[in-house]
């Protein structure tokens, strides 16, 4: 199985970043000297995609633009003598890999954003999403390039997955884990942000998935659940039985960019590096 297109939900507002995501969509922020979307981007490459499509909404055209060319940019660099920023610059997606974009017009969900790329990824062929909020230095191998081997052995759709505190399971999606065998888990159930008391594990889902086609047409007959939103976690409750669905417990560290102290963290981390 090759897994060839990667879809980046990167609509949401990134309230919790305010006054700066105002007018610098979140995805943007810098790691060190790289925007947080370019380490997703760079671990879906890594894994063999060569399509990218970036589900989008209103004031983000700052993502648009940065994997644009920039000639005026490109000019100045290369007539200044300064090669190394110019190849930077022009190898920020490289030339086999095609960029694509489509507009959320309205916020109403994760499930409903992946939903917005199925005229671009069709019905035929397994595909990944990645969420930038969720940086993960993965190793070896990124997280991405990790999980394929477990969706070409198992046919269906794997989640990475993480322990957390049992505190802070209300803040993600959470597994019921059937069985496991070293990093992989066979998943019995999940369930979008459950109370502490009706967690049935510790084990949370984070920002990486590849996913069977059939997960298309689960979201297409979705009611809103948690939040009134359409919620991947609902569609991938749907396919426990069929096609089946796998945990991977990753090898790498996670930094949830989403937060102030997981921002500063990622700095720190990679600036050390």
């Amino acid at each position: 199985m090759r897994l060839r297109k990667a879809v980046f939900p990167v609509a949401g507002m990134g309230t919790r970043f305010l006054p700066a995501t105002k007018s610098i969509p979140k995805e943007m922020l810098p790691i060190v000297d790289r925007p947080i979307i370019q380490y997703a981007v760079d671990e879906a490459i890594e894994a063999g995609c060569d399509t990218l499509i970036f589900v989008t909404g209103r004031s983000k055209r700052a993502v648009e633009d940065y994997f644009d060319r920039a000639p005026e940019l490109e000019a100045e660099l290369e007539a200044k003598g300064k090669l190394e920023a110019l190849e930077v610059v022009r190898n920020i997606i490289p030339a086999h890999v095609k960029v694509l974009f489509v507009r959320q017009h309205t916020p109403l969900g994760l499930g409903h954003a992946v939903l917005c790329a199925r005229p671009m990824i069709g019905d035929g062929e397994h595909f990944a999403v990645l969420l930038p909020d969720d940086l993960i230095d993965g190793h070896p191998d990124g997280v991405l390039k990790q999980m394929l081997p477990v969706a070409e052995a198992t046919g269906g759709s794997v989640i990475a997955v993480e322990q957390v505190p049992r505190s802070e399971v209300s803040k993600y999606g959470v597994i019921d884990p059937e069985s496991s065998q070293g990093m992989v888990t066979k998943v019995r159930g999940i369930v979008e942000k459950p109370a502490v008391e009706d967690a049935p594990s510790t084990f949370a889902v984070v920002g990486r998935y590849i996913l069977h086609p059939s997960v298309m047409g689960c979201l297409e007959n979705l009611k809103p659940g948690s939040g009134g939103e359409i919620q991947l976690t609902d569609a991938l409750a749907q396919q426990v039985e069929t096609p089946g669905l796998h945990g991977y417990r990753f090898s790498g560290k996670r930094f949830d960019c989403g937060s102030k102290q997981g921002f500063l963290t990622a700095n720190i981390y990679f600036g050390l590096r």
